[in-house]
């Protein structure tokens, strides 16, 4: 049974958690989890699904945009707390410095563990990394709160340029979307376009959630029935790096994938 303290959802004690937000975090994770099913089905030639194109495929960009757009309304809501709290533009810096740094070092246990597993494909700059990276970068847009939209949208027309132009570069530029010719990646979220979707998170964060604090209603009658989704978005990162392993582990004693 999953157990979820309601009244922390309520604020009724400590720091308020927007059950909505965790709510739609846990919907991605689900995503998550149904299409890497799908991608290793497909990636060891377990069963014909079609991922490059069609419907798979949108469903991937989806949920990565997802997870992107929600991390971003959650960095609106953390950085008007902070300000609250940190009194010196130094210390709001530091703050998604290590933040940030601490993600992207979750990334880059992926990117070992890919290397070692597939080493042909291997992650070099995930979804985990882009996150990293843009909360780190935070404190230069959290400032401009609903003009981040219109960044944002720029970030993603920027990434879609330098996709149709497939500009060939050295491998350092990877992490704006600039590569050599034969990089490939079975995960590759480079900075333009996806930190574009954080942005526009904040942009919309500042919006729905201004000083922080929530500016709609949520009928609490649903709240209940919402909660497992919540226990899992509220333990999002321990699932993403967890998810995979248990995957492979599951098709190995199910489907006969081989482990080594």
């Amino acid at each position: 049974m999953i157990i979820v303290d309601r009244k922390r959802y309520l604020g009724v004690t400590g720091m308020e958690r927007y059950w909505e937000l965790d709510a739609a975090r846990g919907i991605a994770i689900l995503m998550m989890i149904l299409f890497h099913t799908l991608f290793d089905l497909y990636y060891f030639q377990l069963y014909p699904v079609n991922i490059d194109s069609g419907f798979w495929r949108y469903f991937a960009f989806s949920t990565a945009s997802l997870f992107l757009l929600i991390a971003g309304i959650s960095l609106s809501i953390s950085y008007a707390r902070a300000s609250r709290e940190i009194t010196t533009t130094a210390g709001v810096v530091i703050k998604y410095l290590k933040r940030g740094a601490v993600i992207f070092a979750c990334g880059l246990l992926v990117t070992l563990a890919t290397y070692l597993f597939l080493q042909e494909g291997f992650v070099v700059f995930g979804i985990l990394q882009v996150i990293g990276v843009s909360i780190m970068i935070s404190p230069l847009f959290l400032r401009f709160r609903e003009k981040n939209i219109l960044i944002g949208a720029l970030f993603i027309v920027t990434g879609i340029v330098l996709s149709i132009a497939a500009i060939d570069g050295p491998v350092w530029l990877i992490p704006i979307g600039i590569h050599p010719a034969t990089f490939w990646s079975v995960d590759y979220e480079p900075v333009f376009p996806w930190t574009g979707f954080v942005l526009i998170g904040i942009g919309l964060g500042s919006y729905l959630y201004p000083e922080g604090k929530r500016s709609f209603q949520v009928p609490e009658k649903f709240l209940p029935g919402i909660l497992p989704l919540s226990f899992l978005g509220k333990h999002s990162l321990v699932i993403y790096l967890l998810h995979q392993p248990v995957i492979l582990l599951l098709l190995h004693f199910f489907a006969g994938l081989p482990l080594v």
